[in-house]
Parts: structure tokens; C-alpha cells; sequence
């Protein structure tokens, strides 16, 4: 099977203005009429095992918002 479009779970995040490291994206949101991606989402917090039990800390980000992608 071929690879199609992006595989953004391997995509580490970045913010640009502080340079600080994110995580990996954990989902991806789309308009599922259109099929266009609306935005991400990130793991928050630093504390790993608290995120299993929660995702309220989770980092959602908007497409408009993304500048790069590599």
C-alpha cells in the first residue's frame, strides 16, 4: 500500500516564537464535508502518565495556525 498525503503521528510540533518543543501530533481534525483539516492536536502538559488518565491538557491548534510543515 502506498503512502498518502502527510503522516502527521511522526510530525514533532515547534512553536516558533519560543522554539519550545511540543510533542508529536496526536490527532488530526477535519471537516468531514469538505475533507480539509481544520486542526491538531498535541499532548499537554509535562507530565506523561497524568495525560493516559486525561486529555484535558491536550493542545488543540487551529490549520490557520501552522507555518510549517517538514
Amino acid at each position: 500500500m502506498g503512502d498518502k498525503g502527510l503522516d502527521f503521528k511522526h510530525k514533532e510540533v515547534v512553536n516558533i516564537n519560543d522554539g519550545k518543543r511540543l510533542g508529536y501530533v496526536q490527532d488530526v481534525c477535519a471537516d468531514l464535508e469538505s475533507g480539509v483539516i481544520t486542526s491538531i492536536i498535541v499532548p499537554g502538559g509535562n507530565n506523561k502518565l497524568l495525560n493516559i488518565f486525561s486529555s484535558n491538557n491536550d493542545i488543540v491548534i487551529p490549520w490557520k495556525n501552522i507555518k510549517c510543515i517538514r
